[in-house]
């Protein structure tokens, strides 16, 4: 199976793009390791053998971590972090490591330092982004499975884009220990699988406590795959009516409201009348914490410790230059934002207020959970846009998170799932719950899925 893959990757790769660094010499070592301890009868899980892709922004011992940056090129980390050590012990064999926006920023994987990644529906299209190499690859048949990372829809928006299943955990239920910091409010590793099978049994395998990271939650996780039963008769789902934004075309709009019917088919009972005011703060509120809390842990590339260093005759001359040199526009922009926001005379005027109504959108979440299950809007308010549509204009960039950010202000659990497709272009349905309500938006999510059999279309590359 793992020489499979290999050469799917090997033939597909040339035109997706999806992977920064392939691992076949090591995943071949893996895999036959797997082949021992099943023919010998030993002790073996559901992953055992099974090829994965990691988001090159977690550190894998001994194999590169770019973060999709000329920053970290030649970065080879000496630990893994703790979601590789578990798919390790799981018996997984890592494939590679899979292409993204630089650092995490970003919405199409076109910020990335090294290439551009393609949609293997439409090679002219993004895959969506950050986590856009892993999203492709799961799609274009490079992978199983793969792990992303989200901070404001990075898993789940591209999931939508590629019509895969991506699930973006309660915050502190997965550890982000050896993830590359971005905004560390906000950040958080999931699945990217071909159904919600898939996805329950990585969570599995990834989900748990660790005390090397101080935001991880002490919770006792549950078997993920127990939930996997198509009947949601009485579950009470909510619709907001903020997330069909204005603009959105009119083909994603119908591939919602079809979704929504099926899902009221199945027995859910749903309101159409539900309301979350602030949801339009959520872009604003984002782009004030998110870039903040950027600037603050990407202080560290100061070209003194670690990764690219550019050589000069003073410090600050290096310091200065190495910064110029090895970030790429997008993650200036970034740093620039936050260090505005934080600066003197401006700290009240923006990121307290940004923290003020976080709280409010958090608030607004909680009491819309007293009443409903889940809420259900789209992944995405677009289909995938061209390659170089948007590159060019952040605002128009960062709308296409618009749906997915205000999960992460929240902290909540979030799973995108293949709805459908507008003129052979795919379309994601999100769900959303409460804090550590992983079990039911996958209930949700499954019966969903097999009542109408999305995840079975594969694009003809």
């Amino acid at each position: 199976m793992t020489r499979a893959y290999l050469e799917r990757i090997s033939r597909v790769e040339p035109e997706v793009r999806a992977i920064i660094t392939v691992t076949d010499e090591l995943a071949l070592k893996r895999a036959q390791k797997a082949d021992k301890l099943i023919a010998s009868g030993g002790d073996a899980g559901p992953l055992i053998g099974i090829p994965v892709l990691i988001k090159d922004v977690m550190c894998t011992k001994g194999v590169r971590t770019t973060c999709g940056s000329k920053m970290l090129e030649n970065f080879v980390p000496i630990y893994d972090a703790t979601v590789v050590e578990k798919l390790n012990d799981s018996g997984a064999v890592l494939l590679g490591k899979a292409n993204m926006d630089e650092f995490a920023m970003g919405s199409s994987t076109e910020n990335s330092s090294l290439f551009p990644t393609h949609n293997p529906w439409d090679l002219s299209r993004v895959p969506g982004g950050s986590s856009g190499g892993s999203a492709a690859a799961v799609a274009a048949g490079e992978t199983v499975y793969a792990l992303g990372s989200d901070t404001g829809g990075s898993i789940r928006q591209p999931a939508g884009f590629c019509s895969v299943v991506g699930l973006k955990p309660t915050y502190g239920l997965v550890s982000r220990y050896g993830l590359v910091a971005f905004a560390s409010s906000l950040d958080q590793i999931g699945p990217l699988t071909q159904d919600v099978i898939d996805c329950a049994l990585v969570m599995n395998a990834i989900a748990g406590y660790d005390r090397r990271d101080a935001t991880s939650v002490p919770y006792d996780t549950p078997d993920y795959t127990r939930s996997l039963v198509a009947d949601i008769k009485g579950l009470r789902l909510g619709i907001p009516r903020e997330y069909f934004v204005v603009g959105m075309p009119a083909g994603v709009a119908r591939a919602m409201k079809t979704a929504i019917s099926k899902l009221e088919e199945l027995g859910a009972e749903v309101d159409w009348e539900v309301s979350l005011p602030h949801t339009p703060c959520a872009l604003a509120v984002y782009y004030i914490i998110a870039p903040s809390e950027a600037s603050a842990n990407l202080a560290r590339y100061d070209g003194v410790k670690y990764g690219f260093s550019y050589q000069a005759e003073s410090m600050w001359e290096a310091m200065e230059k190495t910064r110029e040199s090895g970030f790429g526009a997008e993650v200036k922009r970034r740093i620039m934002l936050g260090t505005y926001a934080l600066s003197a005379g401006y700290y009240d005027a923006y990121y307290l207020k940004a923290q003020k109504v976080r709280t409010l959108i958090r608030r607004e979440f909680g009491r819309a959970f007293e009443k409903y299950d889940a809420l259900i809007t789209p992944t995405s308010p677009t289909v995938p846009f061209k390659v170089g549509e948007k590159v060019d204009d952040p605002l128009q960039m960062y709308s296409s998170d618009v749906c997915t950010m205000p999960v992460n202000i929240a902290g909540l659990p979030a799973i995108s799932i293949p709805a459908g497709f507008v003129d052979g272009l795919p379309v994601g349905l999100q769900i959303i719950g409460k804090p550590f309500s992983e079990e039911t938006i996958l209930k949700i999510a499954y019966a969903y899925e097999q009542a109408t059999g999305w995840h079975k279309r594969k694009p003809n590359i």
